[in-house]
């Protein structure tokens, strides 16, 4: 059952705080697998922060740990100061698949978490339409999912994770399965709407280009047991064109992620 507490926002906090978190999972046959270990983690308020790593590092198990999906093994994790325990409605997810609903229309989709937290629906509605203009997508409010281009659809599901104003918001590879050219416009298109909306995100992306051009700070982690390595800040002003990703300086940055992830055994 979802929590309806909401954080309070403080610029005095840290919008995030992991302290020591684990998280071993019990196999089938009796054993455990330790995903995460003593992993420290600090995001400020308005802050966007991504995060690279191996496959199997334990970065989407660090995702569902901060949702409150799953619980850790050893630990704290504080929104805002108030402990992560559980699912929050103050808690806003994007997954790699827009897992939008074929039978309702694009501001049916994002008027779902009113539907499931029971929010004042003229408002919501109201919020949502706002939404819609936010993510470019004016003209397309009856169209169903199947009339749009999957930037289209990645473009619903961020609104309705924004749709009930969460403090934080969590996306887990949500431009994985785009085209090139239409991953580059959806990394141009989420940091605007970010800076618009102000919002605090952590994103984990597979792509050190993505994480550099879209993160104030690179968390980049080791193989299993999954740890920081490294916490890369990224200096580079903002608002950022894709034409930072071939100065000198966006190179230094990336060339040292991918020597630390290459460090650790795996090539990127």
């Amino acid at each position: 059952m979802l929590s309806v507490r909401a954080a309070t926002v403080s610029a005095s906090q840290p919008a995030i705080r992991c302290e020591r978190i684990s998280k071993i999972y019990e196999t089938r046959d009796g054993g455990s697998v330790l995903a995460l270990e003593a992993l420290d983690l600090t995001v400020d308020n308005a802050e966007f922060v991504t995060v690279v790593g191996p496959s199997g590092c334990g970065k989407s198990t660090l995702l569902k740990l901060l949702a409150g999906l799953i619980p850790s093994t050893a630990g704290t994790m504080t929104l805002f100061g108030q402990p992560i325990v559980g699912p929050r409605r103050d808690i806003g997810m994007v997954f790699q698949a827009a897992t939008l609903l074929a039978w309702r229309t694009v501001l049916q989709n994002i008027m779902l978490p009113a539907d499931v937290l029971g929010l004042d629906r003229e408002r919501a509605r109201q919020r949502a339409r706002d939404l819609v203009r936010m993510v470019g997508l004016s003209g397309f409010e009856d169209k169903y999912p199947g009339e749009l281009s999957g930037g289209m659809q990645q473009r619903v599901a961020l609104s309705r994770a924004l749709l009930h104003d969460p403090a934080l918001l969590l996306m887990d590879e949500p431009f994985g399965a785009l085209d090139a050219l239409t991953r580059e416009s959806m990394n141009l298109e989420l940091q605007r709407i970010w800076a618009e909306a102000g919002k605090t995100i952590l994103l984990i992306t597979h792509s050190i280009t993505e994480a550099v051009f879209l993160g104030d700070r690179v968390a980049v982690m080791t193989s299993r047991p999954g740890r920081l390595a490294e916490v890369v800040p990224v200096s580079l002003p903002r608002p950022r064109s894709l034409d930072v990703t071939g100065t000198p300086a966006f190179g230094a940055i990336a060339s040292h992620i991918r020597k630390l992830l290459n460090a650790d055994g795996e090539a990127y």
